[in-house]
Order: C-alpha cells, then sequence, then structure tokens
C-alpha cells in the first residue's frame, strides 16, 4: 500500500492556504472597520471574501480529483499538481485582493490543474474498467 505522504502534505497545504484567506477576510474586516457579519460596504472587504468563497466553492471539485488522480497515476504527479493549484489559488487571492481584474492569471492556473486532476482520474479510471474489468 502506497502512503500517499506527498499528496497529504499538498491537501494540508490547501487547507492552510485556505484558512490564510480566511485571516486576510479578517484583516480587511479591522482595515474597513466592518464587524461581522456585515459582507458589503469596502471593496476590498468584498474582494477578499469572494477569494475565500471562491476557494471554498473550488475545494470539493480539487480535494476529491486530487487524490483520485494520486490513486491512479501515483503520488508525486498528483502532488506536484496540486502545488500548481495552490500557486494558482495564492496568485489568485494577491491579485483579487489587489483588483477584481487581476485574478485571471491565479483562476486560470488552478482551473487548468484542477482538470488534469480531474479529467486524468476519471480517464484512468474509465480505462481500467475498460481494459481490467475492474
Amino acid at each position: 500500500m502506497q502512503p500517499h505522504s506527498w499528496v497529504t502534505i499538498v491537501t494540508l497545504m490547501a487547507l492552510l492556504a485556505y484558512i490564510w484567506m480566511g485571516a486576510r477576510v479578517g484583516g480587511a474586516r479591522r482595515k474597513a472597520g466592518i464587524p461581522a457579519p456585515a459582507m458589503t460596504g469596502d471593496p476590498e472587504l468584498e474582494r477578499h471574501i469572494r477569494v475565500q468563497a471562491n476557494t471554498l466553492e473550488w475545494l470539493p471539485i480539487f480535494l476529491p480529483s486530487l487524490w483520485l488522480f494520486a490513486l491512479y497515476w501515483g503520488d508525486m504527479i498528483a502532488a506536484g499538481l496540486g502545488v500548481v493549484w495552490i500557486v494558482g489559488r495564492v496568485l489568485y487571492a494577491l491579485g483579487y485582493a489587489q483588483a477584481a481584474d487581476k485574478r485571471e492569471l491565479g483562476f486560470m492556473i488552478q482551473m487548468a490543474a484542477t482538470a488534469i486532476l480531474l479529467f486524468g482520474a476519471l480517464g484512468r479510471a474509465i480505462w481500467m474498467l475498460v481494459t481490467v474489468g475492474a
């Protein structure tokens, strides 16, 4: 049995990146003087909230794809693509915090990494089913 240590580390790094994004929402709240539960009133706060929310929307797609890709293709390749995803999300967060139109590069990087993981796992599962029958 392969322990998948690299994918475990990348999974935890992705969750730490998400926690970092949440902390940035808190910092933007303090800076703007807007207490919870209010979510509007300052464009910078709203951009930070969107970064965190969008990342949360992508985690249920990314994480299962990462693990299934690791099962079918190997730990190191999956972990490498996972790191690319994290870098994309960080670039997305930093760009979006500056201005909404600066989020595209990071978004495209993480979307490409997710697509490779998702379709790579799906393709390999189908191939295994067709060729091996299991």
